[in-house]
């Protein structure tokens, strides 16, 4: 599969470039918030699961120097332009993409433990939507052979003991996401991304929890994403134009 025309767009207030296509799945703020959850310190390493073209992965790194990120993506073309998109961040030396299946992984993944795991994956179940006419944006939405419980597994079987694994996802399945991190995850964190007003409406959610660690599962106040003139809200505003890390 190849793509048509391509555009070249910038997060965290223009130190992120990114290549990515005009049509079909486009990075917007969900992996931004993802990034922004992840407590890497330099020299850290991270792996992302479903990397797309790197807008997570990217943003991590701008906020963390020398933390060491490697992005796993099941579509060739997609890691093709992340890896273009290394080059235009300057980022050689610490970030990089693999492609390959989580169900069925290249040998680099799982030569070590990471300190973090992060995902954000497709949102929706198989059978719960009508098919897109465009193959790349249906596979970035819609779960394929790998079920979520899937990817869950596979992010805990990859972080070392202590270390944390972080899930955007929506905020309707965040049982789901629970409930597979407790298989081997505690002191799971669940922060809700409200649209206006706290407490309600969220579609999104981001759940972290730490690999062999016990504790309790918490529900976070979250964030509010707009104010009442349909703006970013200060706290918003701070981790996509400031790179600010969700402090959970």
């Amino acid at each position: 599969m190849t793509f048509g025309l391509l555009s070249e767009d910038s997060f965290l207030n223009g130190r992120v470039r990114l290549i990515q296509p005009k049509i079909g799945y486009r990075a917007a703020i969900d992996p931004v918030f993802l990034a922004a959850g992840i407590p890497a310190c330099p020299s850290d390493k991270v792996l992302e699961i479903g990397s797309g073209t790197g807008a997570a992965s990217f943003c991590l790194a701008a906020r963390v120097p020398k933390v060491e990120v490697l992005g796993l993506e099941l579509q060739l073309e997609l890691v093709k332009l992340a890896t273009k998109s290394v080059e235009l961040n300057s980022l050689n030396q610490t970030v990089s993409f693999l492609q390959g299946d989580l169900l069925s992984p290249p040998e680099r993944i799982g030569a070590f433990l990471f300190d973090h795991v992060m995902a954000n994956p497709p949102h929706l179940k198989s059978q719960s939507v009508i098919s897109s006419p465009n193959l790349q944006k249906e596979i970035a939405y819609v779960e394929g052979e790998a079920a979520l419980t899937d990817w869950i597994k596979f992010a805990l079987g990859n972080v070392r003991v202590g270390g944390t694994v972080t899930f955007l996802h929506r905020y309707d399945r965040r049982d789901e996401v629970v409930s597979g991190l407790e298989e081997g995850a505690g002191g799971i964190i669940i922060f809700p991304l409200w649209p206006k007003i706290r407490g309600v409406g969220a579609k999104r959610v981001v759940i972290q929890g730490r690999k062999g660690v016990k504790g309790i599962t918490k529900l976070s106040d979250g964030m509010v994403l707009y104010d009442q003139n349909g703006e970013y809200s200060y706290e918003a505003n701070k981790i996509l134009r400031e790179a600010e890390r969700i402090m959970f």
